[in-house]
């Protein structure tokens, strides 16, 4: 998930459309710093590391408990007007939002679990807390399936295919032709299919980055989502990682070095 964090962190000082939409930028400034998106990608990570192999139930329970607790300890990172409120409700419920929140959180789901079934389910299931509009979750699951698929050695066009046949999002226009028209916009319906295509159209992790950023729009959001996507394909280099690691605060860096260690335990 560190793929992520970096596209939250590198697409972070360009949001709100202050791109001027090229590839050619510095990857980190004093402003490269990680935003809702990071905190809550580390909440719902640590919430799936607790639940693993729990029913849905004690996953839902513990995925508002590990998102209130993070987003109450970080409450100035940025969050959505109505995701805020949610995190200061004593009894949260969902509330039908089709924002690209539940995609830009969800990519623990696509590793820690070994088959694209659950993996979908579980995607489902952190998205449903809050996002449970059915374009809420559809962002996660395609997330979450992609980053499954890419991580498991799937081709970029098998998983386009995939997801063009379980999600029906339309991604047959280039960066080239999306870039010049696209605004900011932060439903998912709007941010992921743009950012699975920035992922498809990179030539390695910094490409996909760039690519992302130079569309503009909601850019740390779609940036992490495709950077999710990225990493779990190209790994992410050591270099980009040691920068990320710089600009997180110890609590966060021990979610992510146990989830490392978990997501990557087959490897070792």
């Amino acid at each position: 998930m560190i793929g992520a964090i970096l596209g939250d962190m590198i697409g972070a000082p360009y949001e709100f459309d202050q791109s001027n939409k090229t590839k050619e930028f510095p990857l980190f400034c004093p402003d490269s710093q990680f935003t809702d998106d990071s905190v809550m990608t580390i909440a719902v990570a640590e919430a799936l590391m607790d639940t693993l192999n729990m029913s849905d139930e004690k996953i839902r329970a513990t995925l508002i408990a590990s998102m209130q607790k993070w987003g109450r300890r970080y409450l100035d990172a940025g969050y959505g007007w109505n995701f805020f409120q949610w995190l200061q409700e004593d009894y949260p419920a969902p509330y039908r939002s089709y924002g690209n929140g539940s995609a830009m959180r969800v990519s623990s789901a696509g590793w820690l679990f070994d088959d694209l079934a659950t993996t979908r389910h579980v995607a489902r299931l952190t998205a449903e807390v809050s996002h449970n509009h059915p374009e809420g979750m559809k962002g996660a699951e395609s997330t979450a399936s992609a980053i499954f698929l890419a991580r498991n050695g799937s081709s970029k066009d098998e998983i386009k295919n995939y997801i063009i046949k379980e999600f029906g999002y339309d991604l047959s226009r280039t960066c080239d032709e999306i870039r010049p028209t696209y605004k900011h916009v932060e439903s998912c319906q709007k941010t992921v299919p743009e950012a699975i295509t920035a992922f498809l159209e990179g030539t390695d992790f910094e490409d996909v980055i760039r690519t992302a950023v130079s569309l503009g729009g909601d850019c740390d959001t779609l940036t992490c989502i495709a950077g999710s996507m990225a990493e779990a394909f190209y790994g992410v280099p050591q270099e980009l990682e040691a920068e990320c690691k710089k600009r997180l605060p110890a609590d966060m860096l021990a979610v992510l070095d146990r989830f490392t260690a978990i997501a990557h335990a087959d490897k070792q």
